[in-house]
C-alpha cells in the first residue's frame, strides 16, 4: 500500500534509528532530529545531514536552536510544549499542537507547519482521546497553515490516511519499531 501526500516527516532520536538507504530519495521527505536525553556528538549529526541532504532529505532539530546552527539543518521543530516566541523569519519553523489552543500559539510562534497529535488512538498510557479522520478534517480547514496528522499511524490503519486531506503526514513511533514501514509508504 502506497500513501500519496506532498510531505513525509519521521521523527528519530538518534541518527542510528533509521538507515537511509531504504527510502528512495525525493524531496518530500523531512527527518525530525528529537533527542530529549543524551545529544550526539555533533559530528556524527553533521555527517547525518550530509547524508540527508545528498538524498534531498530536509533535517529539522527540536527545540535547540544552538544544534540548528552547529550542524546547519535545514529548520528548527517546536515541541508542544515549547512557548517561546521565534519570529526569526531565516528559520523554518515546523510545531506540534494537542488543541486549538496549541495551534494558536504555534502560529503566533511563526510556525509554517503544524502536526496535529493524536490522529488515531495510541497504546501510550497517560494519552487518552484521539481525532480520527473526520475531526481532523474539520480542524486542519480553519487554518491556513499546514496542518499534518501524527499520532498512532500505523501499517494497520494506513487505508484511513487516504480520507485525511491534509497534503502529509508524519510518524513517531512505527519508524522506531519498524523500520520497514518507511519502504512500505514511499
Amino acid at each position: 500500500m502506497f500513501i500519496i501526500k506532498n510531505n513525509y516527516y519521521l521523527y528519530i532520536e538518534n541518527t542510528k534509528n533509521i538507515d537511509l538507504n531504504f527510502i528512495k530519495s525525493r524531496k518530500k521527505i523531512s527527518i525530525i532530529y528529537r533527542n530529549n536525553n543524551i545529544q550526539e556528538n555533533i559530528k556524527n549529526l553533521r555527517s547525518f545531514k550530509k547524508k540527508c541532504k545528498v538524498k534531498g532529505f530536509k533535517l529539522y532539530i527540536s527545540n535547540n536552536i544552538k544544534l540548528l546552527r552547529d550542524c546547519k539543518a535545514d529548520g528548527l521543530y517546536l515541541s508542544s510544549y515549547n512557548k517561546k516566541i521565534y519570529l526569526n523569519r531565516n528559520i523554518n519553523l515546523i510545531g506540534s499542537a494537542h488543541s486549538l489552543k496549541e495551534i494558536n500559539e504555534k502560529i503566533k510562534q511563526g510556525c509554517t507547519t503544524i502536526f496535529l497529535s493524536r490522529l488515531f488512538k495510541t497504546s501510550y498510557e497517560d494519552k487518552k482521546g484521539h481525532l480520527g479522520p473526520i475531526k481532523f478534517n474539520l480542524l486542519a480547514k480553519k487554518y491556513r497553515t499546514r496542518i499534518i496528522p501524527l499520532g498512532g499511524i500505523r501499517s494497520s490503519n494506513l487505508n484511513k490516511l487516504n480520507l485525511i486531506s491534509g497534503n502529509g503526514l508524519a510518524l513517531l513511533s512505527e519508524v522506531k519499531k519498524k523500520p520497514a514501514i518507511t519502504s512500505r509508504l514511499f
